[in-house]
């Protein structure tokens, strides 16, 4: 739709409210001419001044004679030629002849003019002039008025209608409901009105639904990790009661007390320290404590700290390096990323069961895979894996200890090294997770 600027839409008004009545004037003069030309009104002017004239010097004249009947029906054949009428008063107003009775009253064209002889005033005379452009005149105003009114209509379309309609379109958003329709329009300020409303409504529906669904979010782990704190504590309440009044008898009993009160402190503090990771990747966005490291020396570090934990279920680590696996980056973030990695493989692989983890450069960045032989992740596990505080149906009981923060973490410090990481299942069976991140020399590059 091609539209105008509010000048021009202005300064077409304008010339409309002109040139309408112009041509209701030209319409009506050709009608009553059967021409265009306006040289035959100009002539007809002039003749009327000569008649003019003309009845003035007669009338003037022949004073003495106004009351004469022979005078009169000349003076009113002359008038009936000249397509006029008379009205000759004496000096004290008292009608002495009226050519036609039925031309009366002030709203026609006249000449009025008085006849003084030696300093006496003889009479009053009104001559009643030919209705010249009185049709060409009415036309016109008649043009003008048809003119004001459609450029109000069109005023109202396109500049006014919209801009109620807008105004109306924000008191229904200001309620809360975003299903708008907003109006068109030719005017091209009133266009890109319109479009910023839009781009605006737009922005704030998604700033709405966005804040909707962060409220969401928020309430879903209040209660998660409300339901994660109780949990615990309501077990280590209940042990610490059983020490209390004494139902350990043995010291075999006490001891088996003390270590489960001892895991489910383990537990807590787990817990709370992936609340505390998450808070600070989420939100507080620290900046990264950067340094040349080596990414094999980061998992043998995490695989021995977690060797004790694979040890009684007599899990084995398998580990292999391909080239230096040099990047820039937070040694202690990244450890803590591949031991939520690697305890999640270890806490999901059975009795007796093996972890794969492989580490090789590949260009410009180093890649690395760690794979379990665990029954793998369901279809919804690898859709929402990486959400906070989701559990798979694998792990929902707390006999895995998980907190559903672990791999949410460990994406984040991947994401803010410039890497990134995926899950899947390996075609043998088992969990697979690859990632990748950028080495050190790649990553100096895009600093710079």
């Amino acid at each position: 739709m091609k539209t105008l600027r509010i000048r021009t839409f202005t300064m077409l008004c304008f010339f409309f409210i002109l040139l309408l009545p112009w041509i209701f004037f030209v319409t009506a003069h050709f009608m009553e001419t059967k021409t265009l030309s306006f040289e035959k009104g100009r002539m007809q002017n002039e003749t009327l001044q000569n008649n003019l004239s003309e009845m003035i010097h007669v009338i003037e004249s022949r004073s003495d004679r106004w009351t004469e009947p022979d005078w009169q029906n000349q003076l009113k054949t002359a008038l009936h030629e000249a397509k006029m009428d008379v009205l000759i008063q004496s000096a004290e107003e008292r009608e002495l002849y009226r050519s036609n009775p039925e031309r009366r009253g002030t709203t026609l064209s006249t000449e009025r003019f008085s006849v003084i002889k030696d300093g006496q005033l003889l009479g009053r005379v009104t001559l009643y002039l030919p209705k010249s452009n009185e049709k060409q005149v009415m036309s016109a105003f008649a043009g003008l008025l048809l003119a004001i009114l459609i450029v109000g209509m069109g005023m109202r379309r396109f500049v006014l209608k919209p801009l109620e309609k807008m105004g109306n379109a924000a008191r229904q958003i200001a309620t809360g409901d975003w299903d708008v329709r907003l109006p068109s329009s030719r005017v091209a300020e009133i266009a890109d009105v319109r479009d910023g409303f839009e781009v605006m409504v737009k922005g704030l529906e998604k700033s709405y639904q966005k804040q909707a669904e962060l409220e969401q979010e928020r309430r879903f782990v209040i209660a998660a990790v409300a339901h994660d704190l109780r949990t615990p504590l309501f077990a280590l309440r209940g042990y610490l009661d059983g020490l209390e009044q004494g139902i350990a008898h043995s010291p075999q009993m006490v001891a088996k007390y003390v270590a489960v009160c001892k895991e489910k402190s383990l537990q807590l503090d787990r817990l709370v320290e992936d609340l505390f990771t998450f808070t600070r990747m989420e939100y507080l966005e620290a900046e990264l404590s950067r340094s040349i490291i080596d990414f094999r020396e980061v998992i043998q570090s995490s695989t021995d700290s977690l060797r004790p934990l694979a040890a009684d279920k007599h899990i084995t680590f398998t580990e292999q390096s391909m080239g230096d696996c040099l990047l820039n980056g937070d040694a202690h973030l990244l450890e803590r990323a591949m031991n939520n990695l690697l305890d999640n493989a270890v806490r999901h692989t059975p009795f007796g069961g093996e972890i794969a983890v492989r580490c090789r450069k590949d260009g410009s960045r180093i890649r690395f895979t760690i794979c379990d032989t665990g029954p793998g992740f369901s279809s919804e596990d690898l859709d929402r894996v990486f959400e906070p505080l989701y559990r798979g149906e694998a792990s929902r009981s707390r006999s895995t200890g998980g907190s559903g923060l672990g791999l949410t973490i460990s994406q984040r410090i991947i994401r803010r090294h410039g890497g990134e990481i995926a899950v899947s299942n390996h075609p043998e069976g088992g969990a697979l997770l690859e990632g990748w991140l950028p080495d050190a020399a790649s990553d100096h590059m895009d600093g710079c």
